[in-house]
């Protein structure tokens, strides 16, 4: 799990100054994203279709809570794959605080735009993205007055943040889960032995913090599901395949649905344009739990369905038609 840890820094910080030279994603969809902090949530960032013009009671934006990759307080590795989902017509609501100043605001690897810092998020700030939306949906001052559907809401995160997904799938507002790059451990967090005594090398990243942030629940945490679950993860190049594997074996009470992109291993295609092929099927999985989108069941649904035919997929699926 340190190995991990260290790996999911390592990547973030590698790619977080290509990110802010870049020009902000705004997905593919019928609604341009932006970016963006709020006063009321502010350990977390908006991502959300620039025009909420065409939102209403009527045609409402479902919630979208994310939790990042090493438990980290910055979702800027994923800025392309969430701002695809919010142009789909989605509210974003992603762990790790927004800073318009960009990488001139420090806080480390992740630091600056859309998030900045290492260090211990926890599960419950994915339950804080709900508190958050449903106040700010009945607040007649808010922009998002009456434009949400916080009883539409779905929790995911990539590996340590897709175990605090699962962490808080109990909640019974949850109406679908996206475990991604991720899946619970046999017998809890694995032990590690004691720290080393020498003194770390200049530089060295401090992993501690990290280690501690991550949830400690079981493998009998998945009964407690009660909606939905779809595991997306790189194939057996993943460290968290065989995870999610023992994780699809073991859920029997409610739908569940499992895809492998081979090749792509644990950092999967977030960086990607649109969020790449995880962006595809993550959005289509929304739309049909959270929008019943026939179209985009079709994905799913059927022994002909989408990724069953789609050959750079593996796919396999219970309770589910």
């Amino acid at each position: 799990m340190l190995r991990y840890a260290y790996i999911m820094m390592c990547v973030i910080a590698l790619v977080t100054t290509a990110a802010h030279a870049q020009t902000k994603p705004v997905g593919s969809g019928p609604y341009p994203a932006i970016i963006e902090g709020d006063p009321g949530v502010p350990g977390h960032t908006i991502y959300r279709p620039e025009d909420l013009g065409p939102f209403n009671k009527n045609n409402p934006l479902p919630v979208f809570a994310w939790g990042n990759g090493a438990c980290m307080n910055s979702n800027t590795f994923y800025a392309p794959f969430l701002a695809e989902i919010a142009s789909q017509g989605f509210l974003v609501v992603a762990i790790g605080p927004y800073s318009a100043e960009g990488s001139s605001s420090g806080g480390g690897p992740g630091g600056g735009m859309m998030g900045g810092g290492i260090g211990g998020t926890k599960s419950s700030q994915l339950l804080e993205a709900l508190d958050w939306a449903t106040a700010e949906n009945a607040r007649k001052d808010s922009k998002y007055y009456q434009k949400l559907d916080p009883s539409k809401f779905a929790v995911a995160g990539h590996s340590c943040g897709g175990m605090q997904a699962l962490e808080v799938s109990a909640d019974p507002r949850i109406s679908t889960t996206l475990a991604m790059d991720s899946g619970l451990f046999a017998g809890g967090l694995p032990k590690i032995g004691p720290p080393k005594t020498e003194a770390p090398k200049e530089g060295a990243p401090k992993l501690g913090g990290m280690r501690m942030a991550l949830p400690t629940i079981g493998k009998d945490h998945l009964q407690k599901l009660h909606s939905p679950v779809v595991y997306i993860d790189g194939g057996k190049s993943d460290m968290a395949y065989p995870n999610g594997e023992d994780d699809f074996a073991r859920i029997d009470k409610v739908p569940i649905a499992i895809a492998h992109l081979d090749g792509v291993g644990h950092g999967g295609t977030y960086m990607q344009p649109n969020g790449g092929e995880f962006g595809k099927v993550a959005v289509a999985w929304l739309k049909w739990q959270l929008k019943g989108d026939e179209t985009a069941e079709k994905m799913f649904a059927g022994s002909d369905c989408g990724l069953c035919k789609d050959t750079k997929w593996k796919f396999e699926k219970k309770k589910m038609p």
